[in-house]
């Protein structure tokens, strides 16, 4: 008959071996998950350094096409701006690298850039729309209505600025006179909406906007920038020759800019936009849709969402 002793010997037996197991079978699976973990890594590793190199190679590439588009976009463009004018109007984000690009390439092509105006936060930024339409009436050319569907901060200043900056997109004339377009710049100058050089700025036949890469911050009211950018486009170009909307790829994207445009059926039917300014192949697209704004035309260029080909001309994306 087992006593009592050897029944609780047996007993601590049973258990002291469950707990050796226990030990033992978890220090295996431990150095087995770790050593999985392990490989992981270094296949992970390896998987990153692969893919670095691949970009490194398409950067170069890019670099590369960017090098040669420079070197023959002077000749692509030749002739095709010769005797037209164009004033350039920058946004708050606006790089200015692409800026002098955009001149170039418009010089090139035989064209002449009349002035240069900065629109500032203060005239992107929501909260100061109700200010900006106040000074936007009380600076309107004699002669001049602006558009009944302009109610917006974008709408009614891109109207007013395309009264006094752009010639009249039948006869070439100017719409306004010097004296008032002098007061109409030098008033929102004050009020703190735009910048520009004093004497530097006349009336042009085109216009080029341009934007940056929608890069907004954390600006409760950032949101609106681009929505006001675009509206203010295409109410310049509804008052010239046309009106070209150009930017970084970040600026077809969300609230961007161009965004905005191509979203809106009614601004993208007469406004052209172009998503890559910061490559040599946008820049080059500028005055070549510029001349195509002249024949009464309006594409989506770029590589960014909702362009529809690269360039003007080529085959669809």
């Amino acid at each position: 008959m087992i006593s009592m002793r050897q029944h609780a010997v047996s007993i601590a037996a049973i258990f002291l071996a469950l707990a050796v197991g226990v030990v033992l079978g978890s220090g295996l699976l431990s150095g087995s998950l770790v050593s999985g973990l392990r490989d992981d890594k270094a296949g992970l590793q390896s998987r990153i350094e692969d893919l670095n190199q691949q970009q490194n190679q398409l950067n170069q590439q890019l670099n590369l096409a960017d090098g040669f588009d420079a070197a023959v976009g002077g000749r692509i463009v030749r002739e095709t701006l010769v005797g037209r004018t164009v004033v350039l109007i920058t946004a708050p984000d606006a790089d200015p690298s692409d800026l002098d690009g955009v001149t170039r390439l418009v010089t090139a092509a035989g064209g002449a850039v009349t002035g240069r105006v900065s629109l500032t936060d203060s005239f992107v930024d929501a909260t100061g729309g109700d200010r900006l339409r106040t000074v936007v009436n009380n600076v309107i050319p004699a002669g001049i209505t602006l558009k009944t569907g302009a109610v917006d901060q974008g709408s009614m200043a891109g109207d007013l600025l395309g009264s006094v900056l752009l010639l009249n997109g039948q006869s070439s004339e100017p719409q306004s006179t010097p004296e008032e377009m002098n007061l109409a710049l030098d008033t929102l100058r004050s009020a703190g909406f735009i910048t520009y050089d004093d004497g530097a700025v006349t009336p042009a036949q085109l216009a080029v906007v341009l934007t940056g890469d929608n890069s907004t911050g954390e600006d409760s009211n950032s949101g609106n920038r681009g929505a006001v950018v675009a509206r203010f486009a295409g109410a310049l170009d509804g008052r010239g020759a046309g009106t070209v909307l150009v930017g970084r790829e970040g600026s077809a994207q969300g609230n961007g800019a161009i965004a905005v445009a191509r979203a809106d059926a009614a601004l993208s039917a007469g406004l052209t936009t172009i998503d890559n300014i910061d490559r040599e192949s946008g820049k080059i697209t500028t005055p070549l849709a510029l001349q195509e704004q002249l024949n009464g035309e309006a594409g989506r260029y770029g590589t960014g969402p909702g362009a529809a080909a690269v360039t003007v001309g080529a085959p669809p994306n």
